[in-house]
């Protein structure tokens, strides 16, 4: 399917008064495609909207990070959001070390997608630390259906920051999937494999042979990150 998305921005506020700068991805509805399947399969994901979590602010993350993401899934058929946490481009505030101000962020946009998009469910994405920021928001969202964490940071080092937001995913029952290179870097197989046998509900993995972490974000990984998550999607 190449179907060029729709694309605009928009100001979504939080329940403590941050402004985030949001942008809408949606499936062009000028290109006309002739093949019946297709448009049975846009259709059918008109009722989503994925919402994608940009990695840590700190470090530079912002949500142009994952475009190329938001842009593959909308061309599937998908409305997408990204947008900027706190104290990132356009969006006001300041952001926090360990991310929890940041969860109100994204139960925001959540909320707003629901809202605003005439759809009724919603899977998260989060990439690196937006992972368990995400986390920590999907059982605040009713609408919320299905999570997917490309490099959840459950290492050792990472826990001093994220630690936290480890329970928050791991007791919930909604599905869950776990994408990540087995030379991660932040976190080992064996470290992410003993996280996820006291996890709740569905719980899928997807390891990547030789793969970092930095690597497994960059957009070379683009179009087989928009595979796993489409099709998770569909298993839902």
């Amino acid at each position: 399917m190449s179907r060029t998305p729709t694309i605009d921005s928009c100001t979504v506020e939080t329940s403590d008064g941050v402004k985030l700068h949001t942008t809408i991805f949606k499936p062009n509805p000028y290109e006309d495609d002739k093949e019946e399947a297709v448009g049975e399969e846009i259709s059918k994901n008109s009722s989503w909207v994925v919402v994608l979590v940009h990695p840590y602010s700190i470090l530079g993350g912002c949500q142009s990070l994952l475009r190329g993401i938001a842009s593959g899934l909308s061309r599937k058929g998908y409305k997408v959001l990204t947008f900027d946490m706190r104290g990132v481009g356009r969006s006001t505030g300041k952001p926090s070390i360990t991310g929890f101000k940041e969860t109100k962020d994204v139960v925001a946009v959540c909320k707003w997608g629901c809202e605003n998009l005439s759809v009724n469910k919603i899977l998260l994405v989060g990439s690196s630390a937006g992972a368990p920021i995400a986390g920590s928001a999907v059982d605040q969202v009713e609408q919320i259906v299905g999570y997917v964490s490309i490099g959840y940071p459950f290492g050792l080092l990472a826990s001093v920051l994220f630690g936290r937001h480890h329970k928050n995913i791991l007791k919930s029952p909604k599905p869950k999937l776990f994408i990540m290179g087995t030379q991660d870097g932040f976190t080992t197989v064996k470290q992410l494999n003993n996280k996820l046998k006291s996890a709740a509900g569905h719980v899928e993995t997807h390891l990547i042979e030789g793969i970092g972490h930095f690597e497994l974000e960059s957009p070379a990984y683009d179009s087989q990150m928009v595979i796993f998550i489409a099709e998770f999607i569909n298993s839902l």
